[in-house]
């Protein structure tokens, strides 16, 4: 609190004022209970001043102590500074559910800081929120919202007054600036261009010069002269439907690199780091060997994966299903600290991030730096190994129909049909996919493997993704793999001469694919598999044994149509 009786009669007066312009208009204060009766006498007598006339008011709550939420990592200390401010409200007749607040200097709403949003919504039903950080602080017109943990975050924008902007003739550059800014410039172009806007001024604003509320009348005659733009105020709650009505693509977040950005490295917690984040990712397809890479990869002494999810094994599948929405926190759970910054390299495997549309965005805004494995067999036999891998987990539509059933459904056809066959079929439009993935990463950054050389030579592959990744020591799989022939597939080597392979579900053996079937598929990814040669050349990189075999047939019919 602390304001001094002057300023809360000019406060009444201005709101009275401003609703001549702005329909609603009303000011939303923030308080922090501890500094209730702190003042100077004057101080405190306008403190209750306030408080006598505050049904006049929209309130909001701060931290009881102004402290920033971001600094404590534990959610009681935060419950408990809620509940003080919570109490204090109760006390003085304050309202209590207007279900928005603010947090002190932006803290813990972006980057986020779950145990924010946790308290907020236990202590006082928070459904909205403000920030200017979002997705960065500059340049202001690119501000965006978005929804986390069911709070609504609305972009906040700046009107060029901050703390130490007190005086008049002391504003920054001189009191011309400040005009230039309300008539014509900045400010006025923040509210034209943003059919939502929302300003937060400091105390120091509304005492002193009152820059606060020189400024916003000033700006709302310029604006009532010069255009014909009708200005209404919402409460928060309705403000942020509105906002989410207009934008509602922006409702789902996209998670950043705090460590990217210093002024977001500043306001995230002490005991975050990013070297919990991978260094690099396999991203699938599914049946393409990304299991077998996954577990040569662990061998070397240098690398390590993410902690197993309780719901898809060795996959975090964080970029592509709704674990997104869980935040980065929640995803680099999964990561250990590593012992060694520089050499050691995280990594995880999601073999569903391949085909995924939102895969590549996300993980490009969180990762910009990953490298990125995928691996690419026949899609003819990726298909055919899915749909054998769905007979074995007793999907009802794989056991009902036969696999050409499956991959020639026409659109008219069961549900359960028509949805595998887009599991066995779309994951193998490999140059739609790595497009995708090259629109958000520099081509450097992407290796693709020939899963079938992964399975015949993986000593020579495993070579290859030391070299891409740069880890060191170099490690021999040469001496570390050996073939076992019951399997029929490279497994490790361990002391003692036993081997560790991959488990029962994996290299299973299944009837061969009947000739209608792989003919259907080599006309179904005919086009495919050329658009795919065509990258593979932009790129330099060799084509794999299958698709020079699947493009010699394309070449071999149009002589035999000849």
């Amino acid at each position: 609190m602390g304001w001094g009786g002057g300023c809360h009669s000019a406060l009444l007066d201005i709101q009275k004022q401003l609703r001549a312009q702005i329909s609603n208009f009303t000011f939303n204060l923030g308080f922090s209970g501890k500094f209730y009766h702190t003042g100077t006498v004057e101080e405190d007598e306008g403190d209750d001043l306030l408080l006598k006339y505050v049904d006049e008011f929209w309130w909001f709550p701060h931290m009881w102590s102004h402290m920033q939420p971001h600094l404590f990592h534990n959610e009681s200390s935060l419950l408990e500074q809620m509940v003080l401010n919570k109490e204090f409200a109760l006390d003085h007749n304050i309202p209590v559910d207007m279900g928005y607040a603010v947090a002190p200097h932006h803290s813990g709403v972006y980057p986020v800081h779950l145990q924010l949003y946790e308290a907020w919504r236990r202590v006082w039903n928070i459904r909205v929120t403000s920030t200017e950080e979002y997705p960065h602080l500059k340049p202001a017109r690119y501000r965006k919202g978005f929804v986390h943990n069911s709070i609504m975050v609305l972009p906040r924008q700046t009107c060029g007054l901050f703390t130490h902007t007190i005086y008049y003739k002391e504003y920054p550059g001189g009191p011309k600036e400040l005009d230039k800014s309300i008539h014509g410039g900045e400010l006025f172009l923040t509210l034209l261009l943003n059919p939502i806007s929302i300003f937060m001024t400091h105390l120091s604003n509304y005492g002193n010069d009152r820059l606060g509320l020189y400024t916003f009348v000033h700006l709302a005659s310029f604006l009532r002269s010069w255009t014909n733009l009708k200005l209404h105020t919402l409460p928060p709650l309705q403000l942020a439907h509105k906002y989410f009505q207009l934008f509602p693509e922006q409702r789902n977040p996209l998670w950043q690199n705090p460590c990217d950005d210093k002024r977001h490295k500043d306001i995230w917690s002490k005991e975050k780091t990013c070297d919990r984040l991978p260094k690099f990712m396999v991203i699938g397809p599914q049946k393409t060997g990304t299991t077998a890479l996954y577990l040569f990869l662990l061998m070397h002494p240098s690398i390590s994966s993410n902690f197993p999810s309780p719901k898809t094994y060795e996959e975090v599948q964080f970029f592509n299903t709704n674990n997104y929405h869980k935040g980065i926190d929640w995803y680099m759970e999964f990561f250990p600290v590593p012992s060694n910054v520089s050499t050691d390299f995280l990594f995880e495997k999601s073999a569903n991030y391949f085909p995924s549309e939102e895969s590549p965005r996300r993980g490009a805004a969180l990762l910009p730096k990953a490298k990125i494995i995928t691996l690419l067999i026949n899609p003819a036999d990726r298909a055919y190994s899915w749909y054998q891998h769905q007979r074995a987990h007793e999907d009802h539509a794989a056991l009902r129909f036969t696999f050409y059933d499956v991959i020639s459904a026409r659109p008219g056809a069961p549900a359960e049909l028509r949805s595998l066959q887009s599991r066995c079929l779309i994951p193998g439009l490999y140059s739609t996919h790595l497009d995708r993935w090259l629109t958000h990463y520099p081509a450097n950054q992407v290796m693709i493997i020939d899963g079938h050389q992964l399975r015949t030579d993986p000593a020579a592959v495993m070579d290859e993704v030391q070299k891409f990744l740069g880890v060191t020591p170099h490690f021999n799989y040469s001496q570390a793999l050996t073939f076992d022939p019951q399997k029929g597939f490279w497994c490790q080597l361990l002391e003692g001469g036993k081997t560790k392979c991959l488990g029962k579900s994996k290299g299973r053996k299944y009837p061969p694919m009947d000739p209608e079937a792989r003919a259907f598929l080599s006309r179904y990814y005919r086009e495919h598999n050329v658009e795919l040669s065509k990258l593979l050349h932009r790129l330099g990189q060799p084509l794999p044994s299958w698709l020079r075999e699947e493009l010699q047939k394309i070449t071999f019919a149009s002589m035999s149509r000849g």
